[in-house]
């Protein structure tokens, strides 16, 4: 047990690097929305009714691409971080059920009747999820300039909560980086930035609109089954290829890694620079741990994205199911 902690220690130093000082820091603020002062939603206000029936009427049919990856004990998560694990227990089992006879039903009942249960515990960030915007703030606030001090309390905050993320109906976009550069899978700790992001659409023949969900692939996904390998030194989005997304339009920011960035960060004075631009400042959310592979392998680059995730009220994060369809 000793040694597997250290381990993971070193997986989640080796994921950050070394923390800069911070010189800057106090430079960075929260961004305002444009559309007022209790704003919780940032750039989801530019899904409308007429953008969701825009790209619902241009789906083609054919095949529904579920992206989102199974929840199983041992899966990859933030533990490195001291968050808690994914963990799954029965609660009822039809011979337990026999035994105890929880609902008082008698034997008889009970031998006819086979009882299953089961709960779940978790951090909200695992599996396919998305970010709230009250995840990461900066020097104290969050998008909007809501306050911690004022809009947190012990059951969660009370602005920008994972209940305010309405329905997600919207273009979605693939950038397939690794298909881009002719690998499989994007190299250790390789930075997504301006330049290969405006190749791979190229490639594409794909231009990026405003409203857009936007997956990045670094082909990580493919080690999703082995946690030690896929959470180690993984590929990531750097500052000017967020920066040249949220200038060109995207309304959610999304990838198949564990955190969308890339680590250490080159940021003097912010260990998670991505995160804080996006969510913090300029009110993107966020999606982690998308599964990109089959859409890649059918090269499918805009679809519909369709997904809902819980209405987990005050939390940073919810689990989500999200699909997409092909559009023409």
């Amino acid at each position: 047990m000793r040694i597997s902690k250290l381990i993971y220690t070193a997986t989640l130093l080796t994921l950050l690097g070394p923390l800069s000082q911070p010189t800057f820091a106090q430079s960075a603020q929260v961004g305002k929305s444009p559309w007022g002062p209790q704003d919780e939603l940032g750039r989801l206000n530019l899904m409308t009714d007429k953008s969701r029936a825009a790209v619902l009427s241009r789906i083609s049919g054919g095949q529904v691409y579920d992206l989102s990856v199974e929840y199983y004990m041992g899966m990859p998560g933030w533990f490195p971080a001291g968050d808690p694990r994914y963990t799954f227990w029965m609660t009822h089992t039809p011979q337990g059920t026999i035994n105890d006879d929880p609902l008082n039903v008698g034997k008889e009942m009970n031998q006819h009747v086979s009882y299953s249960g089961s709960a779940i515990s978790m951090y909200a960030h695992t599996g396919t999820h998305i970010d709230a915007l009250n995840h990461f703030g900066l020097n104290g606030e969050i998008y909007n300039g809501f306050a911690a001090d004022k809009h947190l309390g012990d059951r969660g905050w009370n602005k920008t909560g994972a209940e305010t993320i309405p329905p997600l109906v919207a273009r979605g976009v693939l950038i397939d980086v690794p298909a881009a550069q002719g690998v499989e899978v994007l190299p250790p700790n390789f930075r997504i930035g301006k330049k290969e992001i405006i190749h791979a659409l190229k490639q594409q023949q794909l231009t990026l609109a405003e409203g857009d969900i936007v997956l990045i692939r670094t082909g990580r996904m493919q080690q999703y089954g082995h946690t030690d390998s896929y959470l180690q030194d993984p590929p990531g989005l750097a500052m000017s290829g967020a920066q040249y997304l949220v200038e060109n339009g995207a309304m959610v920011i999304g990838g198949d890694n564990l955190s969308l960035e890339a680590f250490p960060s080159q940021v003097q004075g912010n260990y998670i620079p991505v995160h804080t631009y996006l969510l913090a400042q300029h009110g993107v959310p966020i999606m982690e741990l998308v599964n990109l592979e089959e859409l890649a392998s059918d090269k499918i680059y805009q679809f519909a994205f369709i997904g809902g995730s819980l209405k987990l009220r005050g939390a940073d994060a919810a689990p989500m199911r999200p699909v997409a369809i092909p559009i023409r």
